[in-house]
């Protein structure tokens, strides 16, 4: 009877451990899932890593990808489905600084050559004009064919561009000039 019952309990533990949401990584408090579905593909956590500016930390930035990858213009570059997650860790971040830090990466990612996208990035940063507080999550996840899907909390809040666009979004973080190099060096799974 006794063996019966500590099989049972060993049991119960397993399926409640399995049964768990996955996090591969803890960053800042924040548990970085390891898996993202986005159009009936499980993307893969390649990294993550924390968004600071004057030595205060403001996000946790990860990416998802099909197979992982540490070529950061590869990923800009390619036409599937992948995600960037932006979990807000500070309460300092608010909506016109967000806009602000937005379009200065967006200048950056796309070497001030934004004419031909211009009005998906107007459209694009209409989503960081509702308060943002700490605890937020924004998802940008890119579906070939349909655009950047951009989630705020879970809630689609808008579909923006096509792939030209993604290519500046996404590079805003992995591009040659990053919002952080240390950020997109831990996003491309590099420690």
């Amino acid at each position: 009877m006794m063996k019966a019952l500590t099989t049972g309990f060993a049991s119960m533990i397993m399926v409640a451990a399995l049964s768990a949401p996955a996090s591969a990584l803890t960053v800042e408090g924040v548990d970085v899932p390891d898996t993202y579905s986005a159009m009936d593909t499980e993307l893969k956590l390649n990294g993550a890593g924390t968004r600071s500016k004057w030595f205060m930390d403001l996000y946790v930035g990860g990416l998802y990808v099909p197979e992982t990858i540490s070529d950061g213009q590869a990923v800009i570059n390619a036409d599937e489905p992948q995600a960037i997650t932006l979990h807000i860790i500070s309460g300092m971040i608010t909506s016109d600084r967000m806009t602000s830090a937005t379009l200065e990466g967006f200048e950056a990612s796309t070497g001030g050559k934004m004419e031909g996208i211009q009005s998906d990035i107007d459209q694009f940063m209409k989503v960081f004009q509702e308060e943002i507080k700490e605890g937020d999550v924004f998802d940008l996840v890119y579906l070939p064919g349909k655009g950047v899907e951009v989630l705020k909390n879970g809630k689609l809040k808008d579909t923006v561009g096509d792939l030209a666009f993604k290519k500046a979004l996404f590079g805003i973080w992995l591009s040659d000039e990053p919002a952080q190099k240390d950020l997109k060096k831990k996003m491309l799974g590099q420690r």
